[in-house]
């Protein structure tokens, strides 16, 4: 993400994962990332469904802390929204409205063209081949006094990483911990806070 060294973090089976040595982040060997007709055929698979309520409780992690920072007219994206977007349904439901971008399944590039009061990322990062593009891309976008928020699983250490089932989806390739997200907060001057479990904000000072 940051174009430092990297030194091999773990291997598995499957394919090998480096560790950059400045900002922290876990990614698997990029000569074994899955295609776009794969990862589109993958994300076919996801049963996330609106009605569902024990997916709408997953996402409350997110939308129950992103609604106590929005003023009432905010506006968002949800980036990454996938095939049956519902973050953006929950927010409606409370009043506040939400673009939708996906490159798979709502491939508006209109919607990237623009700035928001707060983006989502809901189980996304981790699919993103080229974070040090998007990301920077994504904080961009965000007004100043808003919010980009993320949702993804924190590498916690070698040990643990071995065993974790999170690294063994073929489309995740980018794995995040708290010294990564540190690292982008210093470089971005935004204020970092952990919201909830695997819930990260990334708050844009207004001056």
């Amino acid at each position: 993400m940051c174009h430092a060294p990297t030194n091999i973090y773990a291997s598995d089976r499957r394919r090998e994962y480096f560790q950059c040595s400045q900002c922290a982040l876990v990614f698997a060997d990029p000569s074994g990332w899955p295609s776009p007709e794969l990862e589109r055929s993958e994300y076919e698979l996801h049963e996330n469904d609106a009605s569902d309520s024990g997916y709408r409780t997953f996402l409350s992690r997110i939308s129950a802390p992103l609604q106590k920072v929005l003023s009432t007219n905010a506006t968002g994206l949800d980036f990454g929204c996938g095939p049956g977007p519902t973050l953006s349904l929950i927010m409606a439901e409370a009043g506040w409205e939400m673009a939708l971008y996906d490159p798979f399944f709502h491939p508006d590039l209109s919607t990237l063209e623009t700035s928001y009061d707060f983006i989502t990322a809901t189980e996304v990062i981790e699919h993103i081949h080229h974070p040090d593009v998007w990301l920077p891309k994504l904080w961009n976008m965000i007004k100043p006094g808003g919010t980009l928020a993320f949702m993804t699983k924190l590498v916690i250490d070698q040990t643990a990483f071995k065993g974790w089932h999170y690294k063994n989806d073929p489309t995740h390739v980018c794995f995040y911990s708290v010294e990564t997200f540190q690292f982008l907060a210093d470089k971005w001057g935004a204020l970092l806070s952990f919201e909830a479990k695997d819930v990260i904000f990334f708050h844009k000072p207004v001056h």
